[in-house]
């Protein structure tokens, strides 16, 4: 009985540190502001499939995209603002709703080589058009 007490023991330590070290990675990552909640599929599927719960932040002219759910320190995607193209918006549709943050709307972000899918509000969203905005002159590129 006593084994089973100290397995118990050890597996809940190593949960409560391991919900510590995502609010310290979370904390980190959010200290100089410029961060928001934001999705981003990562695997083209059908509507509601290959999502990924995250944390975006502004880094120059880099948007990083982080998961919620990993220890990593460095950012899963790396999107430059000379790299967009166009940014479409929607409603989440099919599952969506149920695997992105509430009240998120779906922005389709295309780059030079692919589209992205991102989940985000509408107020991160207003932020990120003002980003992509704010470019130098010399940087932006126009078609």
């Amino acid at each position: 009985m006593r084994t089973v007490l100290d397995v118990v023991g050890v597996c809940f330590l190593a949960a409560v540190l391991l919900v510590v070290a995502f609010a310290c990675r979370r904390r980190w990552l959010s200290r100089d502001g410029g961060t928001f909640d934001c999705s981003l599929q990562l695997a083209e599927k059908d509507h509601g499939r290959g999502w990924a719960l995250g944390l975006a932040r502004y880094v120059g002219d880099d948007l990083q995209w982080f998961r919620v759910f990993s220890l990593a320190w460095w950012p899963k995607l790396v999107v430059n603002r000379r790299q967009l193209q166009g940014v479409t918006t929607r409603r989440p549709v099919g599952n969506e709703p149920l695997v992105t943050y509430a009240g998120h709307v779906i922005v389709d972000a295309e780059l030079r080589d692919r589209t992205v899918h991102f989940a985000m509000t509408e107020e991160a969203l207003t932020g990120v058009l003002a980003w992509m905005e704010s470019a130098p002159p010399s940087s932006q590129t126009y078609h």
